[in-house]
């Protein structure tokens, strides 16, 4: 039976926060100070985690992508991934990842089904990068993108477009893509910073698309896949290719077939909405699988159209972190 929501379009694709911790504190996601994370019982667990995948695939879901915090941040999750792998529970899984820790642990993602991989990081200077992250890791994220593309793993690169931060990085970031068959996305930056504070000013999917074109005036779109967040385009005689996420202006919500889970097992059929359906508590309270899978059903039917829409249902100013939701 496959899911579909009141506005007709089939929901096939999950999003898998494993963990709420991360170990940046990348000043448009976290305070530096940090977030008050969850107790380590109020985390799925890896087994809940295993049981919910299994009901998400009787409802015909087919993507599987891990997302945190951090997800190599948390113990024991190469297992976890094998065991999805040796379960026959999905057809492989999507990462997204900060790629300071992945290095040691590639060949065993690639083993276990790993499809594709998003790597977060927002510029290429050292000095910025600590500043934007608080953290030296930078050596370490382009020694796991080398082996990654090394190994022939379908690789995407997101940047989140800071003003007044790193403007000056677009361009050197999309030349990532000039010799290498990888994509760069940019990414309009979102309120979810960890806390009660509106941002007035940001870099537009509009202001990013006019200075990238300023630089590459041989750019051209190309056509927008039903379900993407990104709008991509082609550069004349490069190997890879940019995007722009229009994550704030939320222009892509018509095609959107995702729905995310939290680490403490919240359904969150959109992004910008509240948290629709505790699934931690059916799975903990003996609630049968047909019990979840009819409860995630009725959740998806009351779907909201957009983000827009998603947003102001919520009656409360967006304050979480994007670590507690899932990057």
């Amino acid at each position: 039976m496959a899911l579909i929501d009141s506005h007709g379009r089939t929901i096939n694709y999950v999003r898998l926060a494993i963990t709420d911790r991360c170990n940046l504190r990348c000043t448009y996601c976290m305070p530096q100070s940090g977030i008050d994370f969850v107790s380590r019982d109020d985390l799925l667990s890896y087994e809940e985690m295993l049981r919910l995948l299994k009901i998400f695939k009787s409802l015909e879901v087919t993507k599987l992508r891990i997302t945190g915090g951090e997800p190599l941040v948390r113990k024991g999750i190469i297992e976890f991934l094998e065991e999805i792998k040796a379960q026959q529970i999905m057809d492989g899984f999507y990462l997204t990842t900060n790629a300071t820790t992945t290095l040691p642990h590639i060949q065993r993602l690639v083993d276990a089904g790993l499809q594709s991989v998003n790597i977060s990081l927002d510029t290429l200077d050292k000095n910025k990068f600590l500043d934007i992250t608080k953290r030296d890791q930078l050596d370490n994220v382009l020694a796991s993108m080398n082996a990654f593309y090394q190994l022939d793993v379908p690789l995407k690169v997101n940047m989140v477009v800071t003003k007044g931060s790193n403007e000056a990085d677009i361009i050197p970031m999309a030349q990532l893509a000039e010799h290498r068959n990888i994509q760069v996305r940019f990414l309009e930056e979102m309120p979810f910073n960890g806390v009660n504070e509106v941002k007035t000013q940001f870099m537009t999917h509009h202001d990013i698309l006019h200075k990238l074109k300023t630089s590459l005036p041989n750019m051209t779109s190309k056509p927008f896949q039903y379900g993407s967040t990104s709008q991509n385009y082609s550069v004349e005689g490069w190997k890879g290719d940019v995007g722009i996420i229009a994550s704030y202006s939320r222009t892509f919500c018509g095609s959107c077939n995702r729905l995310r889970v939290t680490p403490t097992g919240q359904l969150k059929t959109c992004l910008y909405g509240k948290n629709d359906l505790n699934l931690r508590n059916l799975l903990r309270n003996g609630s049968s699988d047909a019990e979840v899978k009819q409860a995630i059903i009725h959740a998806v039917a009351n779907k909201p159209v957009d983000g827009i829409s998603a947003e102001r249902s919520r009656f409360t100013t967006i304050s979480e972190s994007m670590a507690t939701i899932g990057g």
